[in-house]
Parts: structure tokens; sequence; C-alpha cells
């Protein structure tokens, strides 16, 4: 396409906002208010999973070693489940440190169990994490058929919710999303099709006098894409100051909590990306879905 071409089309594409003001209000107004709800969902979505990964990253398999075995049995063992391939480290917790933290757990009661240190009842303990949380219950039950292993635990019956939850709350999201997005593409769409109807006669001449199909997307496909962009404006525009001072309010007293917030850099640009991408591509499907039925003569 030749540069003066393009040119004319952008021209025309802006002259056809101006001409269709309430129109482009409708359709701008379409794409903020979903961008919008996109945009805050979005948001939460993402500190839920925060949230929900480190959860399921706190989850780890305790192998309590059978006091019986010796120091190259515990070897032995150590080296089986570290040979698993969905365990990515397997740390070694003595008797003594697993006692010094059970008295920390208990506070000022815990003192009573100081008594112990001379004979301590409790047994070694491997720390195993794997590489991903969900193999956790498949891995425990590998590692329940070891030599030397006495007892597993990995808790039991919670992390089977846990995992439950947080891929019915991400699935719940993802669709969620999709629904939204796709309500605007058919209000931009309808939307847009109303101004498309109302120049089919001017489409119809163009085709008459031999343009092609492309000569006349090419304003409609900017004029989509400007409708877009401008509707993304605001919503990355609430998003940001809302998220910014909601993280610089809610940060220093989840500091040190299992629950934190994505820090607002790089995680609100890539908001702020990702909405405006949607914003034109919105636009620009809207355009080219109305313009087609009015292509043929």
């Amino acid at each position: 396409m030749k540069a003066r071409t393009f040119r004319r089309h952008v021209r025309e594409s802006f002259k056809s906002l101006g001409r269709n003001g309430w129109m482009t209000f409708a359709s701008v107004g379409a794409v903020t208010i979903t961008l919008l709800l996109v945009g805050v969902f979005f948001v939460i979505m993402m500190n839920l999973n925060q949230v929900a990964k480190g959860i399921e990253e706190d989850v780890e398999i305790r192998v309590h070693i059978d006091v019986a075995a010796a120091k190259d049995q515990q070897e032995v063992l150590h080296k089986q489940i570290a040979a698993l391939p969905e365990v990515d480290s397997v740390k070694f917790s003595p008797k003594e440190k697993e006692l010094d933290n059970l008295v920390q757990s208990f506070g000022e009661e815990g003192e009573a169990f100081k008594l112990f240190e001379q004979d301590n009842p409790l047994s070694d303990v491997f720390i195993v994490k794997t590489k991903e949380p969900t193999d956790t219950i498949k891995v425990a039950k590998k590692i329940e058929k070891m030599q030397y292993a006495a007892k597993v635990k990995y808790g039991q019956g919670t992390v089977e919710k846990i995992f439950q939850v947080t891929d019915t709350s991400r699935n719940v999201g993802i669709i969620l999303i999709i629904g939204l997005l796709f309500t605007a593409m058919f209000l931009i769409s309808n939307t847009i099709k109303i101004t498309i109807f109302a120049r089919r006669r001017e489409i119809e001449i163009m085709r008459l006098v031999g343009a092609t199909n492309w000569f006349i997307r090419w304003p409609f496909f900017l004029e989509g894409l400007w409708l877009g962009l401008i509707g993304s404006v605001l919503p990355v525009t609430i998003v940001g100051i809302t998220y910014f001072y909601l993280y610089e309010f809610l940060s220093p007293k989840l500091k040190g909590n299992f629950i934190q917030m994505l820090d607002f850099n790089p995680f609100f640009y890539q908001v702020a990306g990702l909405l405006i991408l949607m914003g034109a591509l919105i636009g620009v499907w809207g355009s080219l879905m109305s313009v087609r039925k009015f292509l043929k003569v």
C-alpha cells in the first residue's frame, strides 16, 4: 500500500469518528466498561493466583525415617527419594532440630518438651519438595513403599482440597474473562454495524466504481483500532491508580505473611499492555466482522 493511500485511510477513519459522534461514544463506552471489568477481574485473579501459588509451594512431604535405620541406610533412602523425577529437593532434618521446632511452635508451653533432650523420642526427617506442587500426593505414595520410610506426612485431606480450590478458581477466572471479552466484541460489532449500515450507500458506490474490498475495509479497520485504543485509556488509568494505592497501603501490613500482593512494577505494566492490546484487537475484530456483510453489492 502506498503511503499516500494509507494517509487517506487514516484521515477517513478519524473523520468517521467525528461524523458519528454518538456511535463513537457508544463504542468507546462499551470498550471502556468491558476492559475495566476485565482489568479489575484480571488483577484480582492474578493476585489470588499468587496467593494460591504461595500456598502450593509451601506444601511439602515429611518423611520420618525408621529409628532403627543406620546412617548408610538413611543415605540409601535419600538417594531413592532424590532419584524420583518429580522431586526437586530433599533436605535432612535431624531429630534434635525437630525437637527444637516442636518446642518453638508451642511457645512457653513447649518448655516441657525440653525434658526429652536427653532421650529424644522423635525421628530424623527428610523434607521433600516436588517440582510441581500437584505431584506431592503421587510422590508421597511412592515414598511410602520405600524401605526405612516409617511414616510419610503431606497434609493428606487438606492438600487435595487446596489443589481443588485453586484449580477451580483459575478455571472460573479464565471462563469469566473470555466471556467478558466476547461480550465486548459483540457490543462493539453491533454498534459499528449500525454506523456502517448508515453508510451502506457509500460502500455500494465505492464497489461499483471498482474499489477493492481491502480499500473499503481499511478506514473501518483503523476506526475500530482507534475505538479500542481510546476505550482502553480509562480502564488502564483507573486500574493503575487503584492498584498503586492498594499496594502501598496493604504491602506493609502483609509483610512476613504468606499472602503477598504482586509487585506494582512490572505487574501493572503487564496489565496495561494486555488491556491496550485487548482493546485494539476487540475494536479491529468488531469492525471487520461488521463491514464484511456490506461488501456485496
